[in-house]
């Protein structure tokens, strides 16, 4: 395989991780940007990464270590609202804590895989991930709206989230049924199955809910890649069908530690 067609196959996930990190698709995206262009312009960096997904994340936080305090110290009016909040949100958190809990839960790296991408060793990840995970743990607990089709996932999801100490304000197999719910109370988050039972969408039914108030939503789908083609406004919190449970708590996590309220463009 060459590099490009490497390197493309394992291009829309980091894109999920740019975007998860920096809470912005278009500053995701501008570092993800950056990367390539440090590989075209340098042979040793390109031939690694051959290697697969390590060597090609390893180069992306090489980037985004480099260039964190000039976008961490950026103007925030020069930012958009959303963007700028997450901004203000990274400044309270140490931000090499939520690199290893995103490389070891969202995507799905081992703590030895997140060290080589870190540049620090396997304990050390295993430390940096404990205490992001406490940090995260602080923010107050909301009420959640889970819309998924399979009542044995949605009663996994409705037992995950009361793990982690929020509620759950309603759930719903159908656009209808979620319509019917926030009509009633309003979700801090949603949990959002992109195909429905009755052959309605998740999209739509997340799009319904956006237009009446704003709130963080977490995608979870069997089929990420229909999401992740660049060409539309992306979600930016996804996760794939099957999923681990570690997964959906860091989504959750990272979505409400952002506050973020709609897909980020």
């Amino acid at each position: 395989m060459s590099i490009g067609a490497e390197v493309a196959t394992h291009l829309p996930f980091l894109r999920r991780y740019a975007r998860a990190l920096t809470g912005s698709q278009q500053t995701g995206d501008a570092f993800v940007h950056q990367t390539l262009e440090a590989a075209l312009a340098d042979d040793e960096l390109s031939e690694s990464l051959k290697g697969g997904r390590v060597p090609l994340y390893k180069a992306f936080n090489a980037i985004w270590s480099s260039a964190y305090m000039e976008v961490d110290g950026g103007n925030a009016e020069s930012a958009s609202d959303h963007e700028g909040a997450a901004q203000d949100h990274l400044r309270r958190i140490t931000p090499v804590n939520r690199q290893a809990l995103l490389l070891t839960t969202v995507e799905d790296f081992s703590n030895a895989e997140a060290g080589q991408i870190m540049g620090v060793g396997a304990d050390d990840v295993r430390e940096l991930v404990r205490e992001a995970i406490e940090e995260i743990d602080r923010e107050n607990s909301t009420s959640v709206l889970i819309i998924e089709d399979e009542p044995l996932i949605s009663m996994q999801l409705e037992d995950l989230v009361r793990s982690l100490g929020h509620e759950i304000c309603g759930t719903a197999a159908t656009r209808t049924q979620a319509q019917e719910v926030v009509a009633k109370e309003r979700p801090g988050l949603v949990l959002a199955d992109i195909q429905l039972a009755d052959g309605s969408s998740g999209l739509d039914a997340v799009d319904d809910i956006l237009a009446i108030d704003s709130m963080p939503v977490i995608f979870i789908t069997a089929y990420p890649e229909r999401l992740l083609t660049g060409d539309r406004p992306e979600p930016t919190y996804l996760v794939t069908k099957p999923f681990q449970e570690e997964t959906v708590r860091a989504a959750i996590s990272q979505a409400l530690f952002f506050n973020s309220s709609r897909p980020i463009d």
